[in-house]
Formats: C-alpha cells, structure tokens, sequence
C-alpha cells in the first residue's frame, strides 16, 4: 500500500508518495485581482497572470485517498480540538488506511540520526513561516522540558520589510507574495550587524550593500531580479518603464529580527539564545551531545549568512570545553519530508500508525495513545 507524505507547513506544503519525488507547492487557495469568481490553488499561481494583490483563502480539496496511508505533520504543542477534527477529517472524509500524525522536527531527527547512525542526540532548529521551534531529540524521542517556540518567522520578516518600503520609498502592503521574492532574492544575515550598518551608510557607488530591484510588471517582466551593478544608476534616474526598490541596510536588518526580536517590540529571545537555553534545561551530561548535533530546518535557514551567524553566536554562549557543531541540510525546505518518507519504509511503519479499523473501533482515544504529539 502507498503512503502519502505530507510536510504540512503554513507557507508551503512538502507532499509526494514514499516511492516518488517530493513536490513543494503553496500551501493555499487564493483569487487575483483580474480573476475574482476562479479560485486557484497551490501551484496553480503559475497560471495567474497578475499575482501582485492576491486573496488568500484556506484550502479544503476533495481527492479519493481510499488505497492510501498517510504521514502529516502538525505544529508542536497542537490544540486537542484540532487533533480531533484532523482524525475526523483524514479517516472519514479522505478515507486514508492509516495515518500517523507527527512533528515535522521527528521526522527531521529521524532523518538526522538515520545519517549519523553514532549520534545520539540532536537538537532541530525548525524556522519556518509562522514560528521557529527549538526541539531536542535524544533516541528519536522529544525532550519535552526542552522544547522553545519563539513567535517569528518568515510571515513576520516580510511584513516588516512591507512596512519599511512602503514606509520609505512605495506603499507595497497588499503585495505579500511580491515583497515575499523580495526578501527570498536579496535579504541575507549579516555576522557584524554594525560593520554592515557602517557599510550601508556610504553613498552612491561607495555603498557595496545597495542594490536595485526591478519590480515585476506582470507584461513584459513577469518576475522581479536584481540589477547588475554596472547597470545601477547612481543619479536618481531610472530606465523608462521599471519600477525600482533602491534597498540598502533593509537587506540585512530584516532577518537580523531572527536573533533580536526586541528590535521590532518582541519581547522574546533570539534564535541562538533559545537554543543554548534550551539546552541548558536538559540533564547537564547530554549537554555536550546537542551543541555538536544543531541542525537546521525551514525556509528561513536558506537565508545566505544564516547558519554561519547561528554558529557563532552559539559558540560565543557556550563553555568553551564544549565542541559546536551546526548543520545546514542540502534542503532544509524539504528534509522533514525526507524523514517522512524513509520513516514509511520502517519495518516498525505498520506499528507507529493508526488504521481506520482501529479508529472506527477507538476513536479519538487511540491517536492520543499512539501519537507522541
């Protein structure tokens, strides 16, 4: 029998077969301005011709999933009510044979000590769009006194850098999706915040950090880039026709909300802080384990600077007896999703999941049993 893997996160969903490729596709029905009565979803943005402005609305599709298993993964610390009505959703609506509902940070530790089979602990650093997740692991299973969810996210670093362009060059607060790539092509985080600041201050051709960006028209340029620097004008003047974002220290002082959310008014930790936080609140004998074994996930891990920064702010907080180590996977979108796939060709798969014969006999009662959510 097939399963179905689904990494399901709040910005994109990581879905594909066991046997088959991973897909990674918007997690979201949404209209367009220039299409209001067609509802489009996931992928099928592709087909929009104007995405600047879209409406986003929830997904609820209907497909026969009758021969089928599944993996799905749902947030740390989900609400009970939410457990129940996703059982209800996947057994008697979908009609699935067998679901196993999981973290996406498991299927991330499985996936991590599957290639490191010496380890025996590792801690998952899960910065997605909605929230970053510091969860430590130590034979596959959660240590629960451990686990920190900070409230930022990628959702939250493209809304600053809305508010910030649109407070200082263009009123950009309905262009969520464009803004979006913005900040996926050329924000990065810096090692030195200050030096970079520095940076950014020189003018004109001096300032190394300024870049110009072209703004899709959705006619002749369907997706916005960088100008070369050659092709940068210093003058004011722009090529007839581009609408240009001139972006300096906004490149560099988005992310940095990664590491100091009180920036912007959150009164939370940064990500490197957490991290030896909540190693702190493990036994101090497996302490040593996890700084060696800090590995990465999400989206906002590809941030160019990213793992770098992580590494030496945690190196700094830490006793220097102890080594740091922190990994940054090929893919850190998709490596939950890996892990859900190599976990449905366990040979103890058939044990870890609920079947519909024994929800229709149990109910809610054997998900909260089996699963260690």
């Amino acid at each position: 029998m097939t399963t179905l893997v689904l990494d399901n996160g709040a910005y994109t969903a990581k879905i594909g077969y066991s046997h088959g490729q991973v897909s990674v596709i918007p997690n979201c029905q949404f209209r367009s301005k220039t299409a209001r009565l067609k509802t489009f979803t996931a992928n099928q943005i592709d087909e929009v011709k104007d995405p600047s402005g879209l409406f986003y609305i929830l997904p609820y599709q209907k497909v026969d999933f009758v021969d089928s298993n599944i993996i799905i993964t749902e947030p740390y610390f989900n609400f009970s009510s939410i457990q129940e009505s996703m059982n209800e959703i996947l057994f008697e609506e979908y009609q699935f044979q067998a679901v196993l509902r999981v973290n996406a940070g498991a299927l991330s530790a499985h996936r991590y000590f599957r290639d490191n089979p010496s380890e025996l602990c590792c801690i998952i650093v899960d910065s997605g769009y909605s929230f970053t997740h510091i969860v430590p692991y130590c034979r596959s299973k959660k240590k629960q006194e451990g686990i920190i969810r900070i409230n930022v996210g990628g959702k939250l670093l493209t809304n600053h850098l809305k508010e910030i362009i649109s407070y200082r060059q263009l009123h950009v607060m309905d262009e969520t999706h464009v803004i979006n790539q913005v900040k996926e092509d050329v924000c990065y985080v810096a090692q030195d915040f200050y030096k970079e600041m520095e940076l950014a201050k020189l003018k004109g051709e001096d300032n190394s950090l300024m870049v110009d960006y072209v703004l899709p028209d959705f006619s002749t340029i369907k997706k916005g880039f960088c100008k070369p620097r050659d092709e940068m004008v210093f003058s004011g003047k722009t090529t007839a026709g581009e609408q240009i974002l001139r972006l300096a220290n906004e490149r560099f002082a988005v992310p940095e909300i990664l590491f100091h959310p009180s920036d912007i008014g959150v009164q939370e930790m940064g990500i490197p802080e957490a991290i030896v936080h909540s190693i702190h609140n493990l036994p101090e004998e497996m302490q040593p384990h996890f700084y060696k074994n800090i590995v990465l996930n999400g989206g906002n891990a590809l941030l160019p600077g990213f793992r770098e920064r992580v590494f030496s702010e945690v190196r700094r907080l830490t006793p220097t007896d102890y080594d740091v180590s922190v990994i940054l996977p090929e893919n850190p979108i998709t490596y939950s999703w890996e892990g859900g796939k190599l976990i449905s060709e366990n040979d103890d798969f058939e044990d870890m999941v609920v079947t519909r014969d024994e929800y229709e006999e149990s109910g809610h009662a054997i998900c909260e049993e089996k699963f260690d959510i």
